[in-house]
């Protein structure tokens, strides 16, 4: 899908060609002289349609007006939640009708992150998925024109980043969508070596021997039940200097969560294909990054394999050593999220990372505490766990704090090794946080627990592409900060 930006009145906008037509009227508005502003007048004083968020008035063949089909869409206050709010509502109709050029006009002026509401709704509404059809799905939907009283830099920008950001977005609906068999930890590696052909990218695949060399223990019993070899992906992106910490992102890949010898229950077992929503989210960022290419340094590492039931597969009370040297009794083989990400803590140390955030479908105790409306964010530092809420804020693609108090961890003692993956199912997000916590121990680290908002089920179900935009709003905020630590660092220019 194309997107792109212009300077459009209202009386231009009424001779521009379209298959629909969509006209943002805000509280704020004003009518003029112009066929769209009479048409508007006349229906507001009718009592037919206001500015209210999520009104909408439909329009074919007006005089004056060169679209077949006008949608006047009641935005209220044109905030960015009224934004998406509104447009979210309107997209069913958009891609049911097959809508193939829309063209967005609003009279008035729009914030920048009212502008990325408005096309992250318009993209999330209108997306399809088809790789695995008889005959693959496409969006219809090419081409999106913004048109606006006046564009500055601030809003060409803003574009630039969501475009970037909805790519990301798509790539990580697109692989965590797919099922198992589609997208094993083989397929997961191929995929993060093409996204590294893009400048300023590269991806180093490690198979089991690799990693056995390591001495991630903890990761390959997790992987030892399955006959689909593991994988472990690094990517990296340097787009600032050298010399610049970077940010590392560590995903989980679960690829598919039976749940091993402690089985999941049958129903809705195969929406555990989402058990990769966090690899799906890095493999996503690093879409965007190709894209957007901010003067920032960003590594990610997805530690991808598959749960699976068989007869080499490890079982409860098994004792592994992870790459920490720390030993882990492993009392339930359903809990191998943190097993697998605990490994790459550990690996992400050699980076000397400003920060790791590591993000996972980790636990249904996320889900009980917080839904779908917000990730659960654990975090060491204060301003860390700010910068990631802000982000959420800025993208609508929300967070929550909560805590890391040390007593949590007492319940994962262990008689038999130096601790236990499980510790009872009160407090379970925050215990399972606690253990990851363990190895995270030499840098700032924050952990993403987006069980509840990677996915959607029931007649809606697919993945969310969650929390890339969270993610991508953090990464590009570091950009200043950084500029202003080098600047420091070399002394003030000359000329």
């Amino acid at each position: 899908m194309n997107f792109d930006l212009k300077t459009l009145s209202l009386a231009a906008a009424a001779k521009s060609p379209a298959d629909v037509l969509i006209v943002l009227i805000s509280e704020h508005f004003q009518a003029a002289k112009d066929p769209l502003s009479l048409l508007i007048e006349k229906a507001i004083k009718a009592k037919d349609f206001s500015s209210k968020k999520g009104k909408v008035l439909h329009a074919y063949g007006a005089a004056g007006i060169s679209a077949s089909k006008v949608v006047f869409l009641g935005v209220g206050a044109a905030t960015a939640a009224d934004m998406k709010s509104a447009m979210s509502g309107l997209t069913a109709s958009l891609k049911a009708a097959e809508t193939k050029k829309l063209t967005v006009v609003s009279p008035e002026p729009l914030s920048a992150q009212a502008l990325q509401a408005l096309l992250l709704a318009l993209a999330d509404g209108t997306y399809v998925y088809g790789t695995t059809k008889s005959k693959p799905s496409t969006r219809s939907l090419s081409q999106v024109s913004v048109g606006l009283p006046s564009v500055n830099l601030s809003l060409q920008n803003a574009l630039k980043a969501t475009v970037g950001m909805i790519q990301g977005i798509e790539f990580a609906k697109e692989w965590a969508n797919r099922p198992a068999n589609h997208a094993t930890p083989t397929m997961l590696a191929k995929a993060a070596m093409t996204l590294a052909k893009s400048g300023a990218m590269s991806c180093e695949v490690l198979g089991p021997k690799e990693v056995a060399k390591l001495g991630m223990g903890s990761f390959m019993s997790v992987a030892q039940g399955s006959a689909e070899p593991l994988r472990f992906i690094v990517l990296k992106y340097q787009g600032g200097a050298k010399s610049e910490a970077p940010t590392v992102l560590v995903g989980k890949g679960i690829t598919f969560d039976t749940g091993g010898i402690s089985l999941k229950p049958p129903g809705q077992m195969d929406e555990m294909k989402f058990d990769m929503g966090g690899a799906a989210s890095v493999l996503g960022v690093f879409k965007s990054l190709s894209t957007i290419q901010p003067k920032i340094n960003v590594v990610g590492l997805i530690p991808a394999c598959e749960n699976m039931p068989d007869g080499l597969a490890v079982k409860p009370g098994d004792v592994v050593t992870s790459m920490s040297g720390q030993t882990i009794e492993i009392l339930n083989t359903d809990a191998e999220g943190r097993l697998i990400l605990c490994d790459a803590l550990t690996y992400a140390e050699r980076f000397k990372p400003q920060a790791v955030i590591d993000i996972a479908t980790l636990t249904g105790a996320c889900v009980i505490a917080l839904g779908a409306v917000r990730s659960g964010m654990f975090a060491t530092e204060d301003k860390l766990a700010q910068s990631l809420l802000q982000a959420g804020d800025e993208a609508m693609d929300l967070c929550w704090r909560m805590p890391l108090d040390e007593e949590y961890a007492d319940a994962l003692k262990s008689n038999f090794a130096d601790v236990a993956n499980v510790g009872g199912s009160e407090g379970g997000a925050i215990k399972a946080a606690k253990f990851l916590h363990r190895f995270a121990k030499k840098y700032p680290w924050a952990h993403l627990d987006i069980a509840g908002t990677a996915w959607k089920g029931g007649a809606s179900k697919g993945a969310t592409g969650r929390p890339v935009g969270l993610l991508l709003s953090y990464l590009l905020a570091q950009q200043p900060k950084i500029a202003k630590a080098s600047a420091k660092k070399t002394g003030p220019a000359t000329k």
